[in-house]
Order: C-alpha cells, then sequence, then structure tokens
C-alpha cells in the first residue's frame, strides 16, 4: 500500500517483522507439542526457547540464495539456537507455518477493524440520536418523496455496519483455523495430536480437512466482508455528496482552516473525503474478486493465490481501515443545515404529502383509481408551478379548490390542513430508534 492510505496500526500487523514474528510463534508452539510428545529432549526445547529469533536482513541474504522465503527464515532461525534447531519445523511443510500464522495475521487485522468499525457506529448513533426528530425531505430516485427525518436517515447506516460488524466477527472466527496436515493434507509427518495442541496454545483450532493448504474460502470471506462493509461506507458517502451539492446545501463535510477546494475556483468546498472513500470501496470489491479467484486451486495446492495475498491482504486492510478513519472524520465533523433543510421540505410546495391524501380519500369513500386521479390532477399543477420557477398555490389550496373535494371545506379547511401535518410522519420513530443500542446523554 503507498503510504499516503497506510494507517500505523496496519502497518504493524502487516509489516515483514510481524509476518515473521507470526511464524516463529508457530514454529515454537510446534516445537513445544513435539517435547510435550517426548519427540523434542527438553534440554533442546530449553535452547529453542531461549535463542529463537531472526533478523529480516539475514532472511532476506538466505531468500536471495535459496528463493523460498520459509526456507530462508527456518535457516536464519536454527542459525541463532545453533544445534537444537534441527528441531525446527519438524514435520511441517511451508504452508503449515504460512496458514496458521496467516490466521493469526488475519484475525489480528480483522479485531483493529472491528474496532475501528465500532468507533464509528458510535458516531453515526450519536449524530442520528441528535438528529432523530429534525425533518427533512425524504428521496427515492433523487426526486422528493415524503418527508422522513436526519437521525433517521442516518440510523440506517447505524443498522448497516452492525450487519458488517457482524460479517466480520463470523469472517474472524472462520480464519480461526490451525493447519499442520503436511504436503497434501495426510499428516503423514505430524499426527493430528500436535496440531490440535498447537491449536490449543494459539487460540485456534483445528481445520477439520485441508490439502496442503487451508482452504482459500475461508480468506475470501474475509476480503468479502471487506468489500461489503467498504461498500457500506461508500453508501453513506454517496449520501454526503449528494447532500453537500449546491442545489441541496443540507450536509456538508469539515473544511478546515486554509483548505482550498480548486486551484482555480476559490469558493469552492469540494466533498474530496467522500470521494475518496467512494474510489476506496471499489478497490475493495476487485480485491474480493481477486480473493475470489483464489478459490479454485489446482488439486492439492498450487502457488498462484501466493502472490495476489501478498498484495489483496494488506492492501484491503489498510484501505478498510483508513476508510474507516476518513468517514469517522466526516461524520464528527458533518454541518448540518436545518434551515436549508426545513427550506427544502417547503420546496415543492406541499408535493411531499400527496401519499397522505391519496389515503385520506380512499378512506373517504372514493375508488383508489378516482383518488390517485384527482390528486395527481392537483399535484401536476403545483409541479408546473413549481418548476417554472413563479409564485404558484400550493398543494393545499390546489386541492381546496377542486371542486370533488368539497367534503373537506366545511370546517374551515381544518380537516384539510391536518394532511398537511408533518409530525404525522414522525410517529414512530422512537419505536424505530428502540430497536437499537444508542447511548445518548439524554
Amino acid at each position: 500500500m503507498i503510504e499516503r492510505y497506510c494507517t500505523e496500526e496496519m502497518k504493524r500487523i502487516w509489516s515483514d517483522e510481524n509476518r515473521f514474528a507470526r511464524w516463529l510463534d508457530v514454529e515454537l508452539a510446534v516445537c513445544r507439542a513435539w517435547a510435550a510428545d517426548g519427540t523434542i529432549p527438553a534440554p533442546d526445547l530449553e535452547q529453542i526457547e531461549e535463542r529463537a529469533g531472526f533478523d529480516v536482513g539475514r532472511i532476506a541474504e538466505i531468500e536471495a540464495v535459496t528463493q523460498h522465503d520459509m526456507i530462508a527464515f527456518v535457516s536464519s532461525v536454527a542459525e541463532r539456537i545453533g544445534p537444537s534447531g534441527r528441531y525446527v519445523h519438524l514435520g511441517l511443510t511451508s504452508s503449515d507455518v504460512i496458514d496458521t500464522a496467516a490466521s493469526l495475521l488475519l484475525a489480528e487485522a480483522l479485531e483493529v477493524l472491528i474496532s475501528a468499525a465500532e468507533a464509528l457506529r458510535g458516531s453515526i448513533a450519536e449524530k442520528a440520536w441528535k438528529y432523530r426528530l429534525t425533518p427533512t425531505v425524504g428521496r427515492s430516485h433523487g426526486i422528493h418523496a415524503e418527508p422522513t427525518t436526519f437521525g433517521l436517515k442516518l440510523l440506517g447506516f447505524v443498522s448497516e455496519i452492525d450487519r458488517d460488524m457482524a460479517r466480520l466477527r463470523q469472517a474472524q472466527d472462520e480464519i480461526r483455523v490451525c493447519k499442520l496436515s503436511g504436503a497434501v493434507g495426510t499428516y503423514a509427518n505430524c499426527p493430528p495430536r500436535i496440531e490440535a495442541a498447537v491449536a490449543r496454545q494459539l487460540g485456534l483450532k483445528p481445520d477439520p480437512v485441508s490439502s496442503q493448504v487451508v482452504q482459500r474460502d475461508r480468506h475470501a470471506r474475509a476480503i468479502v466482508a471487506l468489500a461489503l462493509y467498504g461498500s457500506g461506507l461508500e453508501r453513506l458517502a454517496v449520501e454526503i455528496r449528494h447532500l453537500q451539492r449546491t442545489e441541496v446545501m443540507e450536509a456538508l463535510e469539515p473544511f478546515g482552516k486554509g483548505q482550498k477546494g480548486s486551484s482555480a475556483m476559490p469558493h469552492k468546498k469540494n466533498p474530496i473525503l467522500s470521494e475518496r472513500v467512494s474510489g476506496m470501496a471499489r478497490l475493495l470489491r476487485g480485491y474480493a474478486s481477486a480473493a475470489l479467484e483464489d478459490v479454485a486451486l489446482w488439486h492439492e495446492r498450487d502457488i498462484s493465490h501466493s502472490s495476489v495475498e501478498r498484495v489483496v491482504w494488506p492492501d484491503a486492510f489498510h484501505i478498510a481501515h483508513y476508510m474507516t478513519d476518513i468517514a469517522k472524520k466526516v461524520v464528527d465533523g458533518l454541518v448540518v443545515d436545518e434551515a436549508r433543510m426545513k427550506k427544502n421540505l417547503e420546496m415543492t410546495r406541499g408535493l411531499l404529502f400527496s401519499g397522505r391524501v391519496l389515503l385520506a380519500l380512499v378512506e373517504s369513500g372514493f375508488s383508489r383509481e378516482d383518488a390517485y386521479a384527482v390528486v395527481q390532477e392537483c399535484a401536476m399543477r403545483c409541479w408546473e408551478g413549481v418548476t417554472s420557477g413563479g409564485a404558484c398555490p400550493s398543494l393545499r389550496d390546489i386541492l381546496s379548490d377542486h371542486p370533488r373535494l368539497a367534503q373537506f371545506k366545511g370546517d374551515g379547511g381544518a380537516r384539510l390542513d391536518g394532511l398537511f401535518d408533518i409530525n404525522f410522519y414522525f410517529r414512530y420513530v422512537d419505536d424505530i430508534f428502540s430497536r437499537f443500542e444508542i447511548l445518548t446523554n439524554d
């Protein structure tokens, strides 16, 4: 990953130092299991425990000759240990160590990401609660639909992140497997009892059946879960990008002191952070495709997946974590213009209430077809007035003059006015919020 999009947490996890450290964790756990089984003498295990280590530079020197990173690693570790180093990697094939260590690395990276997602969830939930009764335009197809609240709009993203975190935790659980079954999965040189002992040490569970590798559907599920999570963040980003448009201007990204939006147009405030999130979501979906391609390896194993994983795993986690940090920055600093929301609600002169009027006419005895025809006729007159840019009567006033709606005039128009009460749409907002765990200061 280029430095611009790295995060310190993921940089540590996916560093060569941490990768080799997890390899060493596996090798030492295997040595302890062999010692407990009576194969490695106690004095040799003591030497291994005391002296085992590695030097990244030395591993690189050996790999330059061997062209095999695992052999280079094992040789480097054995050099440090001395004669007892002959027991390191006993009964193992390279993928036993690499795939078991990969389980540790992926689980660690997922834990960091889940923690960041929880923090983002908290920020969105806080804003959702604050604006839970703030009226705003609901839109479908990009067109004004019915009134909603800004908090309810945000609550949908809280719910989505909850699902994302559940998927990430499921992927984390599925990837926590230990595999020491050897070159083709028969345990010919390392019995299942050693694998079980190592799994207990590392907090993993034995893979029930493996070939030379842990099957890549487990890893693909993790990357697909990241892609879904990224797509959810993009949905949030797209919403903010739309709300920041000049014609809408209901919510804006934070814009720092000294920040510039355009080299040519000094007035510009562009939603660059949200756009960045959208772009990165595309990368995650591409990585998911690559991870899915890795599932179908030849027979017990080929190496076509290896080069893909060296790029995709660290990059995907860097991007997902970076996206989360950016999204939290946007949400925490979001500038919400309630006055503009009110103005936009009033822009269409009551058209947002057409569905309520339709139902009222049906309840009063109109057939649905007749009711729809009357309301649509009045709504189109209102729509034409709104789009022409000139002064025009509201939908309520047009309805009150319609010859077929005399029944709504007898009470001075109070019944008709009641159909344009925006609070009608918010009666169950608190019920919806009650379905979620949201910490508030109220």
